[in-house]
């Protein structure tokens, strides 16, 4: 059965919720977050590199990223009703909102969040969320590219585009520092004809 890893007070209601609307049978593992610190426990780090919920496990498959979560689901329960049909106009609506919400919404709204909270220091806890969420994600990309070629695996992928050109930005305020299977990564799919020409183009 498939099990979700859920974090109270956290984004990964969602999950739940279209399971239960999928009517897809799950087993619930709850996570609490640090009483002091707000912050995931480190029990979701013993599931997942990135420590974050929600967290999918379904036979060999671990997910992490809700948006990856629900096209997963909806891919295994073959559902037609909460996803349009891919040769419609509307699936390409639904698909920028499902990465709407965690590609743009996202960011201003966690970071108006962690603005507005004060510890009992006078510290302002996005200081350390920052910090945090650059060492994690950066351990993370670097521990996969030094299993892999590319994101997805030995072949090229539009993942890689993706990641790239928030991978150049990265490097350009030196955040790559010691990441050698990153910068490694970098140089060789700047080599492709494709990416020389885009990058040519400004």
């Amino acid at each position: 059965m498939l099990t979700i890893h859920h974090l109270n007070k956290s984004r990964s209601t969602r999950v739940i919720w279209l399971l239960e609307e999928l009517n897809t049978p799950y087993n619930l593992v709850n996570h609490q977050r640090d009483p002091v610190t707000n912050l995931a426990p480190e029990s979701l780090k013993q599931v997942h590199p990135l420590a974050k919920a929600p967290i999918i496990v379904d036979n060999e498959i671990t997910l992490c990223e809700s948006g990856a979560i629900m096209e997963y689901l909806l891919n295994q329960a073959g559902d037609e009703t909460l996803r349009p049909k891919l040769d419609s106009p509307q699936y390409y609506q639904y698909l920028e909102w499902l990465h709407f919400a965690e590609g743009s919404l996202s960011l201003p709204i966690i970071s108006s969040l962690l603005m507005s909270m004060e510890t009992r220091d006078g510290t302002k806890p996005l200081d350390g969320y920052i910090a945090k969420e650059i060492q994690l994600d950066f351990s993370y990309i670097e521990s996969i590219l030094s299993q892999r070629t590319y994101f997805a695996g030995d072949s090229f992928s539009a993942a890689d585009i993706m990641m790239t050109i928030l991978l150049e930005i990265a490097g350009s305020l030196g955040l790559l520092e010691n990441r050698t299977s990153t910068k490694a990564y970098l140089a060789n799919v700047k080599q492709r004809p494709a990416y020389q020409k885009a990058a040519s183009l400004g």
